[in-house]
């Protein structure tokens, strides 16, 4: 159901900010365009947001949706208050996530529910989004973000119950996992490269999206000179990439650029996988169960991993065909869509 929904980024933008222009960030994260533009856009009313604006944060979100959702490429995910040691900050949560569905519910796809806890406490976020879509008829989803110990062990089973469930993605929180944890800023940060393979692998087995967590070293300084952090980045995301990670959180619109084409495969490994799924389906129409390519031997299992490559490209092509018609070869395009 839900792997084939598109989230290359997950950028989150506070929905309301001390300016003149409070709804600044929001506004430019739903104008943006091309490959600025996230898969999902997160109007945060969390962390993203100071304690003294919540309210103005939902206004924000409730005003400027009407007048740039229908335009906006992706999907819309807002981030509220939840806290599963909290009682009354997941109450306020389950206030927005009424007030949002009910006000605004046309231009969902879903809402963030961030610092759940164990199972019980999943539950409780999903009964809360199940609630107010069946009071409106909205048809509105829930992403959970796994950032406490809590929902680290229940993982397995947070997962699980998704499976039948109105849960599409998990979502990693390193920095408030790693406070949980007792962990200290001692220069540099974890890889967790445990947690990002039990996060992949959980999310495959049960049919939902897997989505990193933010890199929040934004800007470097040398020599007198601020500059983006844009190699940093971009290793960070090569590294979710490789142990299957279906998107990345963006903090910034040249993250989500860089993060929307890493998760797009390279013109040089989409053409060796239309190559080598074209001579595999060749040879299996003449009986051969497996057949040497390029020196490699494919057969059904790694005939999967070319597979896997080409329906990334047509998941992007199907929401966002301008990128991938700038991407690629226009022939190679029209054989990776016509493969298999």
């Amino acid at each position: 159901m839900t792997r084939s929904r598109l989230c290359r980024t997950f950028q989150t933008a506070p929905a309301a900010v001390p300016r003149d222009d409070g709804a600044k960030y929001l506004r430019s994260g739903l104008a943006a365009e091309g490959w600025q533009a996230p898969d999902w856009l997160v109007p945060d009313l969390e962390d993203g947001t100071a304690p003294d604006r919540k309210d103005e944060a939902l206004d924000n979100v409730r005003d400027l949706l009407p007048e740039y959702a229908p335009e906006f490429a992706g999907e819309i995910w807002p981030r509220v208050e939840w806290d599963y040691g909290d009682g009354a900050t997941s109450e306020r949560g389950r206030g927005q996530i009424a007030e949002l569905v009910e006000s605004v519910g046309e231009h969902l796809d879903g809402v963030v529910v961030p610092k759940v806890g164990r199972l019980a406490d999943v539950e409780d976020a999903e009964a809360a989004v199940e609630a107010a879509a069946r009071e409106t008829g909205r048809d509105v989803d829930l992403a959970v973000i796994v950032e406490t110990a809590r929902a680290r062990s229940d993982l397995r089973e947070i997962a699980q119950f998704g499976a039948d469930s109105r849960l599409a993605a998990l979502v990693f929180g390193p920095v408030d996992y790693a406070a949980e944890l007792g962990g200290r800023d001692v220069g540099g940060s974890p890889e967790w490269p445990g947690l990002y393979e039990a996060l992949s692998n959980e999310a495959s087995a049960n049919d939902l999206l897997a989505i990193g967590g933010p890199f929040d070293r934004l800007f470097r300084e040398r020599a007198g000179v601020t500059f983006y952090n844009g190699d940093a980045y971009a290793e960070y995301v090569e590294r979710e990439a490789r142990v299957g990670l279906d998107g990345s959180w963006s903090l910034h619109p040249n993250q989500t650029e860089q993060a929307n084409r890493i998760h797009l495969p390279s013109e040089a490994e989409l053409r060796e996988a239309v190559r080598k799924i074209e001579g595999f389906v060749e040879a299996k129409a003449e009986g051969t169960g497996a057949v040497s390519i390029d020196g490699q031997m494919v057969d059904e299992a790694t005939f999967k991993n070319f597979e896997n490559t080409v329906e990334t490209v047509r998941a992007v092509h199907e929401a966002r065909e301008s990128q991938t018609r700038e991407y690629y070869d226009a022939d190679l395009l029209d054989r990776a869509l016509a493969a298999g």
